[in-house]
């Protein structure tokens, strides 16, 4: 006998359609959306209306009525399994450290009782203790967004709190960059204090690599013979080969020694555990210090790279394919000319016309106007 078609009512549904089992969504007297499974159909028309009227006479009902309430900590929990299935280490290992910080606000409290503004006002009040930058307030949302996102996607939560809140206005500022002279003061202090990781320093600069992609790199990436190196997952989700100079091939081939170590180990092992190391910390800004090199990341190394292939005359969409972006607008913050470059380009018009090169233009626009009004006689006599 044919299954009898249920005609759909507001309130009511299936969470997994053609299964039998109906479920009732409603707004309880505190103003929450609260969801509770009933069983059959009959069974739910009549518990919504008990729900909505016990709603409307201020009832309170208990956080627990019939299924276990869901945590925002159990979120977090889902959300770190999703970042280490499709994220680098890095970014999984980040992620960890700020929803650290979120379990002791929120991790006790249900899901579904997490209202936007009360991530709004943390963000606020965050951002003005700690004085953070649209770019980090924007990454402490975005964790906020990836945890009830994949809740959704999971189907334990409803709705997502922080998917309206709007971003904050990344300033573009000025991208640093090192000169040449800095160059040379900022490998000289490594030299002195950190020799053996010289070749990590030089292999940023000559690849433009994310500090992440850099120090997750395993042996059996690197191709010597093509002079190419292959990363498996960027940022972005794809794939992407960076061709390798005389420089990166050498620093790669210094920290490879003898014997050659198996094609699955780190790159950048930690000498104590022999885990890979999880970047740059500690050693590199003790050498800018050392160098007296002032308002320098790890990160800037890759405006370096970028800067230096724009100033030797590279196209910005082959710098994008070098960086691993997938459009020429975030190029054009990392691709931008030394001030030195953009003087010389400008100062190419003294010459353009010869050493009287202002004169001789002049000249040359009063010719063109007499040829125009010749013309327009000519016309006036036709």
């Amino acid at each position: 006998m044919a299954k009898r078609a249920v005609a759909p009512q507001r309130g009511i549904f299936e969470r997994v359609k053609g299964s039998g089992i109906w479920w009732i969504r409603w707004t309880d007297a505190e103003g929450r959306k609260r969801r509770e499974k009933a069983g059959s159909h009959g069974v739910a028309e009549k518990l919504l209306i008990r729900r909505r009227g016990e709603a409307l006479e201020g009832t309170k009902l208990p956080d627990n009525l019939r299924t276990k309430s869901i945590t925002f900590a159990d979120l977090c929990r889902d959300a770190i399994t999703h970042s280490g299935a499709e994220n680098s280490r890095k970014q999984t290992y980040e992620l960890g450290l700020r929803i650290d910080r979120l379990l002791p606000v929120f991790g006790w409290r249900p899901a579904d009782s997490i209202r936007r503004n009360e991530i709004v006002s943390w963000l606020a009040e965050q951002a003005n203790e700690r004085d953070w930058a649209p770019t980090t307030r924007n990454r402490w949302q975005a964790t906020f967004s990836l945890v009830f996102r994949v809740g959704m996607d999971n189907e334990k939560i409803e709705r997502n709190p922080a998917a309206r809140i709007r971003r904050r206005t990344e300033g573009g500022g000025r991208v640093r960059f090192l000169s040449d002279a800095e160059e040379k003061h900022l490998q000289a202090a490594i030299m002195r204090r950190f020799p053996e990781f010289l070749p990590h320093f030089l292999l940023s600069v000559h690849t433009g690599m994310r500090m992440g992609e850099q120090y997750g790199l395993l042996w059996n990436q690197i191709d010597f013979d093509r002079r190419q190196l292959h990363l498996l997952r960027t940022k972005n989700g794809d794939p992407r080969t960076i061709p390798l100079n005389a420089v990166a091939v050498r620093a790669l081939t210094d920290m490879r020694g003898e014997p050659e170590p198996a094609g699955t180990e780190p790159v950048f092992p930690s000498v104590r555990t022999g885990d890979a190391l999880q970047g740059s910390r500690g050693w590199f800004s003790t050498a800018l210090e050392e160098a007296k090199i002032a308002d320098y990341t790890w990160h800037c190394n890759r405006h370096t790279f970028a800067s230096r292939l724009v100033m030797a005359g590279v196209d910005l969409r082959t710098v994008a394919e070098l960086l691993g972006h997938r459009t020429l607008q975030m190029v054009m913050r990392y691709s931008h000319l030394a001030p030195e470059h953009q003087a010389s380009a400008v100062d190419r018009l003294v010459n353009f016309r010869g050493q009287n090169g202002h004169q001789n233009g002049h000249q040359g626009v009063r010719r063109e106007n007499c040829k125009n009004t010749q013309t327009r006689k000519q016309l006036k006599i036709r």
